[in-house]
C-alpha cells in the first residue's frame, strides 16, 4: 500500500489523527461558537482529533471562556503575553500529535465548511492545502495598494510565496516539523510555509465577515509584518539601493566633468543658493533612506542573535 492509498483509507475510515491549531486574541465574543462549530464539523471528519487553542496575551475574557471549553479534545496554551500572531501559531504547531495540522482562525472568516476539501487533497497526495482568499473588495484602497505592492517585490525573491494565501490551510505531519525545525525568530510564516516546499495546492474561499467583535491587526501590523516578510525572504531592496547609488555616482561623475571642462572653457559661474539646497536635501534624503533599509536588516540580525524564545507559555491545559 503506497502513501496515497494509505492516506485515502485513514480519511474514508474517519481513522486520520487530526490537530487544530486556533490562535485567539481577544475572541470572546466569538470563541465559544467558533470552537462549537469545529467541534462539531471535525466529528464528522474523524474519530480522533484535537483542537490547540492559543490565547495570545488577550485582554478580555476571552482566556476565561476558552478555559471552560477545554476536555479529551480541546486543549488550552495561554501565552505569557501578546507574542504576535506568528509566534502563537508557532506554539500550537509545536505541540500538535495529527497525522495533519489545520491552522484557522476564530473570527469565523475562514469556513470550516472547506475542511473536508482539504483533507480531499491531501488524501489525493498533497503534502500542503491552503485557502487563496477570492478577492479583497473588504479591504481599504490602501491596503490592497500596499498588498500589491508586497507581492511585487515578494516576485523578486527566491521563495514562491502564493499571492492572497493567508495561514488557513492543512499541513502534514511532515511539513510542520520541517517548519519547527526552523530556529528563526522572526518569523513570516506565509514565506515560511512555501520555503519548506512539498507539494501544495490551493483552494480559493471567500472571506466572511467576522460574526462579531474587531479585529486587533491593523495597518501597522500588517506594514510591521511586511517589512518582515521582505527583509526574511529577499536581498532585493538592498540590491535596488546599491544600484541606485551607483547610479547616482555616475551621474555625480558626469556632472562634475561638465562642470570641469565648462569653467575652464567659459570660466566660473556663480553658483545659486536653490540648486545647492535642492541637491543636499536630495542627497540626504537618499542616504537615510538606504540607512533605514540597512537599518532594517540589522535589527533582524539583533534579534536572531539575541535567541530569546519565540514564545513563553504560562499555561497549558489539556495536555499529558
Amino acid at each position: 500500500m503506497n502513501i496515497q492509498e494509505l492516506r485515502k483509507q485513514l480519511v474514508n475510515n474517519q481513522q486520520i489523527y487530526i490537530s487544530c491549531v486556533v490562535p485567539l486574541h481577544n475572541e470572546q465574543e466569538n470563541i465559544i461558537n467558533f470552537i462549537s462549530e469545529l467541534n462539531q464539523k471535525l466529528r464528522t471528519l474523524s474519530t480522533k482529533y484535537e483542537i490547540i487553542m492559543v490565547d495570545d496575551g488577550s485582554n478580555d475574557d476571552t482566556q476565561k471562556k476558552a478555559l471552560s471549553l477545554t476536555n479529551e479534545n480541546i486543549k488550552l496554551i495561554v501565552l505569557s503575553r501578546n507574542f504576535g500572531k506568528e509566534n502563537a501559531l508557532t506554539a500550537g504547531m509545536e505541540h500538535c500529535s495529527g497525522d495533519v495540522t489545520i491552522l484557522i482562525d476564530a473570527d469565523f472568516q475562514h469556513p470550516v465548511e472547506l475542511l473536508s476539501t482539504f483533507l480531499s487533497y491531501w488524501s489525493d497526495g498533497y503534502d500542503m492545502v491552503y485557502g487563496v482568499r477570492k478577492n479583497r473588495a473588504d479591504e481599504s484602497l490602501l491596503g490592497r495598494f500596499f498588498a500589491n505592492l508586497f507581492y511585487s517585490f515578494a516576485k523578486l525573491s527566491r521563495v514562491n510565496i502564493p499571492r492572497d494565501a493567508g495561514d488557513f490551510r492543512l499541513l502534514d505531519k511532515k511539513v510542520v516539523a520541517a517548519i519547527n525545525s526552523l530556529e528563526e525568530h522572526n518569523r513570516f510564516m506565509k514565506g515560511l510555509y512555501a520555503w519548506v516546499g512539498f507539494s501544495s495546492i490551493a483552494v480559493p474561499f471567500d472571506v466572511i465577515k467576522r460574526k462579531a467583535g474587531k479585529t486587533s491587526i491593523n495597518f501597522f501590523n500588517r506594514f510591521d509584518l511586511a517589512l518582515t516578510g521582505i527583509a526574511s525572504f529577499s536581498n532585493v531592496p538592498l540590491r535596488i539601493w546599491s544600484l541606485i547609488g551607483i547610479l547616482i555616482s555616475f551621474l555625480a561623475f558626469v556632472g562634475g566633468v561638465y562642470i570641469v571642462i565648462k569653467t575652464l572653457l567659459l570660466g566660473v559661474d556663480v553658483p545659486g543658493y536653490a540648486s545647492i539646497i535642492v541637491a543636499i536635501t536630495f542627497f540626504g534624503g537618499i542616504q537615510l533612506l538606504s540607512i533605514g533599509i540597512l537599518g532594517e536588516y540589522i535589527a533582524k540580525i539583533f534579534t536572531e542573535v539575541k535567541n530569546r524564545p519565540k514564545y513563553i507559555i504560562a499555561k497549558k491545559v489539556g495536555f499529558e
